[in-house]
């Protein structure tokens, strides 16, 4: 887990929707089969989640290890897509489906069974959210990296969940509530930070664009 916070936090430029798009590759490639194949395990990672009402200890760690597996394909199919030159339009749309297909399913499955507040899913979802659809819009004014908060935040997340996926018992549930409230702190600071760094680079793009358009009128007179 240290090797894995070590390489995600020295990894700050790692934004699928920002990488550009390597000419000439197959949709069907390894990174994109990874990404797909973690999007059919999020329904299968509810089905079992919910058996026995979500009470039985053996399912729960089945779930676990579905959402463990899915979350490592997380890790390795942006990594492989940079590194092999797979980057693809169908793979920057598919990854942050994925991810939020990932982590809303056992948010929500988590409050259904009545173990983590609907209010903390509500937070957590919005901000993912949100965050997508603004990553997108900010795209027209410049690229916005991944920041090293923004890496923290997701493993933050996926240790939490699966933590509180894992039939823990007593005091060892503190562990999870503990990961959890880290996570959700983390995920409003860096939300906030994006919502800032969004607007302050359209406000940078448009005063590029004024001072172009008063060097052109210059040049014109």
């Amino acid at each position: 887990m240290a090797d894995r916070l070590r390489r995600e936090v020295n990894d700050p430029e790692a934004d699928p929707i920002s990488d550009p798009v390597s000419t000439d590759v197959p949709v069907l490639n390894l990174a994109n089969i990874l990404t797909m194949f973690r999007i059919v395990l999020v329904p299968v990672f509810v089905v079992v989640l919910f058996v026995d009402d979500g009470d039985n200890p053996w399912w729960r760690t089945l779930a676990w290890g579905i959402f463990a597996l899915a979350a490592v394909t997380d890790h390795y199919d942006g990594r492989i897509a940079r590194q092999r030159g797979l980057i693809t339009d169908f793979g920057k749309l598919a990854d942050p489906i994925a991810d939020k297909a990932l982590i809303g399913s056992a948010l929500i499955g988590l409050s259904v069974l009545g173990e983590l507040p609907w209010w903390v899913t509500g937070v957590i979802l919005a901000r993912e959210l949100g965050i997508t659809v603004l990553r997108f819009w900010v795209l027209r004014h410049g690229v916005i990296p991944a920041s090293r908060g923004g890496k923290l935040k997701t493993l933050l997340q996926a240790v939490a969940i699966g933590l509180y996926i894992l039939p823990l018992p007593g005091l060892l549930h503190w562990l999870a509530v503990i990961f959890m409230a880290a996570a959700l702190v983390a995920t409003v600071i860096t939300g906030f930070d994006y919502v800032w760094q969004a607007f302050a680079k359209r406000a940078q793009r448009r005063r590029d664009a004024a001072a172009a358009r008063q060097i052109d009128g210059r040049r014109h007179r």
